[in-house]
């Protein structure tokens, strides 16, 4: 097996723009429908259509194990690009699709293929100085949280003004355009596991979970944070629609409430190479424990605006830390390594999401905020498991 590193030595700062601008704009696409889902289930009838928030993560998660692991096969910037375009397909026929049952095919598929995202972060890793990776990763994921979270705000607004199909159809230019900034802006890379097939990389995939305990602790903690994200956003529409009577617009508003984590991205990379991950990890996993008890006492919109602020916040302090961790394990590697984290990661958050619909039909907010307790605390409770480096 050989190893090489791409042509280009470390990104220009206009580089790590692109790289950051282009994840969110991949990730934006699993996001789009969790402020609009009320009028999706009132357009299309059936309750089977809350689910498309879970198909959706549940494709990224396949695409995570499927398509991501070829970034250390195939030459990345070529693959990056031919996966956006594919994904403008997948976004029109989620905008065309007449039936519940087609829209959550089509989700699945756009699930899948926005995937790319986590081609581009393993990327910036590996364009990344040592001393500057954790930083480096930082910036790119601040734009992919800007993507995850002012996605519900663009969507919850283009909904309420025209129509959930509306916003699909934007959705298609945009990811044609962020193919043309990739391949415009990303230097070419040769592969970095040339010696091994398809199937051996994904072989490998379980080799490395054995292999490193570090990649098991940051994967079983990122999965109890993700998941408790995911419950609170799959659900925060029909929260605001049935408590509050707010439509969709409401619901994308808080995007741009929670991008106070967005902040949180780069102080935490930063930190991280100062300083090391693990103490960071813990506070983050405690703070997100503290947002959902307000959830559970504080019942108003303020209430709602405080744990969300706190949960976007400890959320992304635990991403940058692990992923500090888990990066410097084997740098020929970083994209397996990414999938295996990455693909559990997204399985916890298609669980959590699915089981806190089935909740909230039955329980509806309490029900819900008991689950993001419990979630939660397993997370703190990880954290006294955690090895400390000597």
């Amino acid at each position: 097996m050989t190893v090489s590193t791409p042509v280009q030595a470390g990104p220009t700062r206009s580089v790590v723009f692109a790289l950051a601008a282009a994840s969110g704009l991949a990730v934006a696409n699993i996001y789009y429908n969790q402020p609009m889902i009320g009028l999706m289930a009132g357009d299309l009838k059936g309750g089977a259509i809350t689910y498309v928030p879970t198909a959706t993560q549940l494709g990224y998660a396949v695409g995570l194990v499927a398509l991501v692991p070829l970034g250390d096969l195939l030459e990345r910037r070529r693959l990056i690009v031919l996966q956006l375009l594919a994904l403008t397909g997948a976004l029109a026929l989620t905008a065309l699709a007449p039936t519940g049952g087609l829209v959550l095919a089509a989700s699945l598929l756009v699930g899948l293929l926005s995937s790319v995202a986590q081609q581009i972060v393993p990327f910036a890793a590996n364009l990344a100085p040592d001393e500057k990776r954790g930083a480096i990763v930082g910036t790119v994921m601040a734009g992919l949280l800007c993507g995850i979270l002012l996605s519900r705000t663009l969507a919850g607004v283009v909904a309420g003004m025209f129509g959930w199909r509306e916003m699909f159809w934007l959705a298609v230019p945009l990811a044609l355009l962020t193919a043309a900034l990739m391949a415009f802006k990303l230097p070419r890379s040769r592969p970095q596991a040339s010696g091994l097939t398809y199937g051996g990389l994904l072989s490998s995939l379980w080799h490395l979970w054995r292999e490193f305990p570090a990649l098991r602790m940051a994967s079983y903690t990122q999965c109890c944070q993700f998941g408790v994200f995911s419950v609170f956003w799959t659900i925060l529409a029909l929260r605001l629609q049935e408590h509050f009577g707010f439509g969709p617009e409401a619901a994308g508003l808080f995007g741009i409430v929670g991008a106070a984590g967005v902040l949180a991205a780069p102080i935490a990379g930063r930190m991280a190479d100062r300083s090391g991950p693990h103490r960071i990890i813990v506070a983050a996993s405690v703070l997100t424990l503290a947002s959902w008890i307000v959830f559970a006492v504080w019942h108003s919109i303020a209430g709602l605006v405080v744990g969300v602020i706190a949960l976007d916040v400890a959320v992304q302090l635990s991403q940058i830390s692990n992923q500090s961790i888990i990066y410097a394990l084997r740098p020929e590697a970083r994209a397996r390594i990414n999938t295996v984290y990455m693909a559990l990661m997204f399985l916890a958050g298609a669980a959590c999401s699915g089981l806190a619909t089935t909740i909230w039909h039955q329980w509806g907010w309490s029900g819900v905020s008991g689950l993001g307790i419990a979630v939660s605390s397993l997370g703190v409770g990880l954290q006294a498991l955690r090895r400390r480096p000597s």
